[in-house]
This record gives C-alpha cells, structure tokens and sequence, in this order.
C-alpha cells in the first residue's frame, strides 16, 4: 500500500492541471512504447498536458496504479477524471470519443477531425 503522501501527490497532480499523463518518461523523451502512443495522440491533437515520469519515483510508479485500481502506466486523466491506459486512449481517438469527451469537458482540441 502506498503511503498517504503519495496519494496527495496524486490528486493534488490531477487538481492542478487539466490534463494529466501518468507516464514512463517524458512528454519529449517518452521510455515505452505504450507511453509514447498516448503522447502521440495527445499532440497530435494538440492538447496541453502535464506528463509525469513514474520511472523517477518507485513509490508514485505504485501508488498511481493503486489511486487508480488500473495495473497499467500510462494513465490519462482529464478534469481529474481517470479515461484509462494506453489501448482505452487509442479506442476513443480512433471513434472519436476522446476528442468529444476533452472538448465537453472544457479542453481545447486543436485537430479534432
């Protein structure tokens, strides 16, 4: 179980910022292929998002799949509400649902289509 301190982190993370990438790596220098496919989707359609690196943090790399109950990274939130993984992310850009679900929810989407 992961500590208190971790799980604030967390929240105050997915608080503070509208779109949050729980990843392996960075935005720019993404360490996994499943990590690098959300990126990509991401600036593909030009959101603004904040990436944060598990790799740098064994305890959050944990603690985000227990905040979550999802034993996967990455983890995309929106509006501090968890979408899912990698394959989750993928499917509803492909349908277009996650360009819906981000401009609902009040993101600007600069390559919608």
């Amino acid at each position: 179980m992961a500590d208190q301190s971790v799980h604030d982190r967390i929240q105050q993370e997915i608080s503070d910022n509208d779109v949050t990438v729980y990843m392996k790596g960075t935005p720019t220098f993404p360490q996994c292929g499943f990590s690098a496919a959300v990126v990509q989707v991401l600036n593909h359609l030009g959101v603004t998002y904040h990436g944060v690196n598990v790799l740098e943090d064994p305890g959050l790399r944990e603690g985000i799949k227990e905040f979550s109950s999802w034993p996967t990274i990455p983890q995309l939130y929106v509006k501090g509400e968890f979408l899912g993984g990698c394959d989750i992310v993928r499917e509803m850009f492909q349908t277009g649902e996650l360009q819906d679900t981000l401009q609902q929810k009040g993101i600007e989407v600069q390559n919608a289509a």
